[in-house]
């Protein structure tokens, strides 16, 4: 019998509950209560890969309170330097907090009225420049962002409850209350194996995911994190723009996710289109679309169904990492730390 040896990446994996929990337990700096929003002219978010996704249901939320809101990448932002002004607030989100783009708009960007900096590191170059550092707790990290990913949303989202005056518990109590699910999601690796296996007797085998509204973080962080892990080749999309050109890739082959709340009628006749050209089609999420298969997650408020759904997306990396011939998580060309631009 072949014994396989678990990659640092999948024991990572296994520390998200315990890291989650230290995120929890972690208090907030008070000054985040003590900011008013409409002193700024606008509020910037920025990051890079998935510290930039974790942000798009920052982004939806405080867009919804009026407030004017860019989301961009630090990358695109060093392009376009004049969207920060002296009445701006930045909020930058960095793992690692020395990320090359990240160290370069600290460097080269206006400075802005206020600085917050989300990041694992409280030495990092980030930590240093912000005027509020928000520490992830998600402990170390050597491979793919895992647990770093999951404390991301969990820190974003209490930030904003600060921000906009609302009171953190209820969120708390229900991120604690959902641990017990996280635990067994991260054991529930056999249905994702089987789609796998099915996916791998196909010559060219593709994966899409593709999801709506505050979901697309998952969508596009988890197309990030399967290229990165398993060396598979994956596109994430945001809600419609699938069928404008990509469709044309779907068929026999092809292994669709998607993403999103439930009665999402974007996904209800994705899915059913999808199924109906031999594509093999997961509602990963509240409800099974078009009675597709699914890998399931809590209905109601976005982060518990954000956090569930990344569960069984990192279950995939793992099994196409192995269908692949390769190590999970294992980097080959670059590095935890991207430094170069």
């Amino acid at each position: 019998m072949t014994t396989i040896h678990r990659s640092a990446y999948e024991q990572e994996l296994d520390q998200q509950v315990s890291a989650l929990s230290d995120q929890l337990d972690s208090t907030l700096p008070k000054m985040l209560n003590g900011l008013a929003l409409d002193q700024y002219d606008r509020i910037v978010l920025a990051g890079m890969g998935s510290s930039d996704y974790a942000l798009i249901p920052i982004e939806r939320e405080l867009i919804e309170r009026g407030f004017p809101v860019w989301r961009l990448d630090a990358g695109r932002l060093l392009d376009m330097p004049q969207l920060i002004t002296n009445r701006t607030l930045l909020w930058m989100t960095s793992q690692s907090g020395m990320s090359g783009e990240i160290v370069a708009v600290l460097e080269s960007v206006p400075t802005p009225q206020t600085l917050i900096g989300v990041t694992n590191d409280v030495d990092s170059l980030l930590a240093k420049k912000a005027d509020i550092v928000v520490e992830l707790k998600s402990g170390e990290e050597s491979t793919v962002s895992a647990k770093s990913y999951l404390n991301t949303l969990v820190a974003s989202y209490r930030t904003l409850y600060a921000l906009t005056g609302r009171d953190e518990a209820p969120l708390i109590a229900e991120v604690r209350a959902l641990l017990p699910q996280v635990a067994h999601i991260i054991t529930q690796r056999e249905p994702v194996q089987a789609v796998t296996e099915r996916l791998f007797k196909y010559a060219r085998p593709r994966v899409a995911m593709i999801g709506t509204g505050a979901d697309a973080a998952t969508a596009l962080t988890g197309a990030l994190i399967t290229k990165e892990a398993s060396k598979v080749f994956a596109e994430g999309f945001i809600g419609g723009e699938f069928r404008h050109g990509p469709m044309e890739t779907s068929g026999e082959g092809m292994l669709a996710l998607l993403f999103g709340e439930e009665n999402d009628i974007t996904l209800q006749t994705l899915a059913a289109d999808l199924a109906a050209n031999g594509s093999e089609v997961i509602a990963v999420g509240p409800q099974a679309w078009a009675g597709c298969q699914q890998w399931p997650t809590p209905a109601g408020q976005p982060l518990a169904r954000l956090l569930c759904a990344m569960l069984w997306v990192q279950h995939l990396t793992v099994t196409l990492a192995r269908a692949n011939g390769m190590v999970p998580g294992q980097f080959l060309y670059g590095n935890k730390i991207t430094v170069k631009i």
